[in-house]
C-alpha cells in the first residue's frame, strides 16, 4: 500500500508517470526502506492501463458489482429471530437506563 500511496501522491503532485526512483524517493523521505522489487511490481501492474483516472473508473465499476450482503441476510431472517432481536434491544435499553450518571452522584457534563 505504501508504494501505491507514494504513486498516488506523485500523480496528484503533477507527475503523471512516476518512475521507480520517484516512488523510492517518496517512500524513503518518511524513513521507510523501499523494496525495489515491490515498486517494480506496482509499475508493471499499472503499465499500459491508461491514466490514473481511467484505472480508478474501471475499479469503481468492478466494485459496484460486489454485493453488500445486508439486504439478503435481513430478508431471510425468521420472525423468531426478529422477536429475539427486539427483546435484546429492549434489555440493552433498560440496562442503559440503570447505568445512568445520576446514580453515581454526578453527571458527565456537570
Amino acid at each position: 500500500m505504501k508504494y501505491l500511496a507514494a504513486y498516488l501522491l506523485l500523480v496528484e503532485g503533477g507527475n503523471e508517470k512516476p518512475s521507480a526512483a520517484d516512488i523510492k524517493s517518496v517512500v524513503e523521505s518518511v524513513g521507510v526502506e523501499a523494496e525495489e522489487s515491490r515498486i517494480a511490481e506496482l509499475l508493471a501492474s499499472l503499465e499500459g492501463k491508461g491514466s490514473l483516472a481511467e484505472i480508478i473508473a474501471a475499479g469503481s465499476k468492478k466494485f459496484a458489482t460486489v454485493p453488500a450482503g445486508g439486504a439478503a441476510v435481513a430478508g431471510g431472517a425468521s420472525s423468531a429471530s426478529g422477536a429475539a432481536a427486539a427483546e435484546a434491544a429492549e434489555e440493552a435499553e433498560e440496562e442503559a437506563k440503570e447505568e445512568s450518571d445520576d446514580e453515581m452522584g454526578f453527571g458527565l457534563f456537570d
